[in-house]
């Protein structure tokens, strides 16, 4: 019988570690020194032990089953299913559609993909009865779920307007489609909105989920899963936790309107951290939120390419980004093992602490009109745009990093000419019900003005 190594080892207990660091701070104090808080007000600690650690919740995840998904906007309706037959056989195993109107032959566009095998995902910019009604048709005859990725309630907090006009409507056309459908899964929570403009990740778990919870109040009957689009940024075992966190809290309210379908959350990574200037260190961040993503549990990974901000569309930047997680896939062996951060106390601790603090905000937000009453009213804009201007004062001061852009900066690099797409905020004068949520990166005034001093 082998030796347990271990037996020749007394254990430590997590007291005797804190005298020992306490020794070895040479009188300063411990708490000021070592722990740091969170802008979600979460202490964290420098070492976490068994001792100390109670699992609050248990949270199940498969990164053996990631997707990984290609992006593709619809315009050329040919060139889209090139694209889309030649981003499978590189290696994407997944498909989002943005469609921007009705006018496209839905069928003609999925018959020639292998649909055994790929997901798709539908990102439409409108709602009709009789488009989804054509995918739900293809979908029973093919045997394959679809995601339509509805979501008339993002369209307002990201656009200030409804999809039809009058807020009824909007939920009558969902009760609509939910009767008449059986194969596509037709409700789409946007909580990319939320991380890209700002939102710290209470409230971007604690928005997701009130938001969510709006469609369990208005749609009679949701038979398919809910879709979760989530932005991460690179707080890499934050970002970890907050995924965990949000799939459990989702799978714990929908448990109350005896929802028993586990949610499905796709995955990119955010554009707050992105930049202009010393454009490959993005592919640096982004390989991290890809990670943080897979560990998290997303059921698919849309990467960001690393151009995106100021290049359409592209080839070379697509594979790039595909590529990212085709190393991560293939060669990181990321995709090996299910429940990779059980029995981290640290990730464990972080994702109690996140469900703790967003399950209390999300009820403190049920208790006064619930979420759709608190965008209408502004409150939720505002709250956002208290956590954005926090970040940003820390960003402007040095004190948030972002390497090559307000630290390391390239003095001689130049981008005036290589601006394809207008990468800053944009502001169009309209008539709105409500006042949008607006997205804004943390470079933007910083770059702004270095494109203003290129000659």
């Amino acid at each position: 019988m082998a030796a347990n190594l271990f037996d020749d080892f007394n254990s430590i207990s997590s007291k005797q570690w804190k005298q020992k660091i306490q020794f070895e701070l040479n009188g300063a104090d411990y708490n000021e020194t070592l722990v740091w808080n969170s802008p979600e007000d979460i202490q964290v600690k420098p070492f976490y032990h068994k001792d100390e650690f109670k699992k609050a919740f248990a949270v199940t995840t498969k990164a053996t089953q990631f997707k990984i998904c290609q992006n593709i906007f619809v315009y050329d309706f040919e060139k889209s299913i090139e694209r889309a037959l030649d981003s499978l056989k590189r290696g994407a195993d997944s498909i989002r559609f943005t469609i921007e109107n009705e006018s496209i032959d839905i069928t003609k566009l999925l018959e020639k993909l292998p649909l055994e095998k790929v997901t798709v995902y539908f990102h439409l910019s409108f709602i009709s009865i009789d488009f989804v009604k054509k995918i739900d048709a293809f979908a029973k005859k093919n045997n394959t779920l679809i995601f339509c990725n509805l979501d008339p309630i993002g369209q307002l907090a990201k656009d200030g307007n409804w999809f039809v006009t009058k807020e009824k409507s909007n939920f009558e056309t969902l009760n609509l489609l939910s009767a008449a459908t059986t194969a596509v899964s037709l409700i789409s929570i946007n909580a990319t909105l939320y991380q890209n403009a700002g939102a710290n990740m209470v409230q971007q778990i604690a928005y997701s989920l009130g938001h969510a919870n709006e469609y369990f109040n208005r749609i009679e009957s949701i038979n398919q899963p809910i879709v979760f689009e989530v932005a991460v940024g690179t707080n890499y075992f934050f970002e970890i936790a907050k995924l965990r966190a949000l799939r459990l809290l989702f799978n714990l309210i929908a448990q109350e309107y005896n929802h028993i379908l586990d949610c499905n959350i796709i995955v990119s990574p955010t554009k707050r951290n992105k930049t202009l200037y010393d454009y490959n260190v993005n592919m640096l961040r982004t390989t991290t939120e890809c990670m943080s993503a897979i560990i998290g549990g997303a059921d698919a990974i849309a990467n960001l390419p690393y151009d995106a901000l100021y290049h359409k569309d592209n080839e070379f930047g697509d594979r790039i980004a595909r590529n990212q997680l085709l190393i991560l896939k293939n060669e990181s062996y990321f995709d090996k093992v299910n429940n990779p951060a059980d029995g981290s106390y640290y990730i464990e601790s972080l994702t109690n602490q996140l469900a703790e603090k967003s399950l209390a905000l999300f009820k403190d937000m049920e208790s006064n009109g619930g979420f759709l009453k608190q965008l209408n009213d502004g409150i939720i804009k505002r709250k956002i745009q208290e956590s954005a201007d926090t970040a940003q004062e820390l960003f402007d001061n040095g004190k948030e990093i972002l390497l090559g852009t307000n630290k390391h900066p390239n003095k001689a690099d130049k981008m005036k000419h290589d601006l394809e797409l207008f990468p800053f905020v944009k502001v169009k004068p309209r008539k709105t019900l409500i006042t949008p949520i607006i997205e804004k990166r943390l470079a933007e005034k910083i770059e702004q003005e270095r494109l203003e001093k290129e000659s």
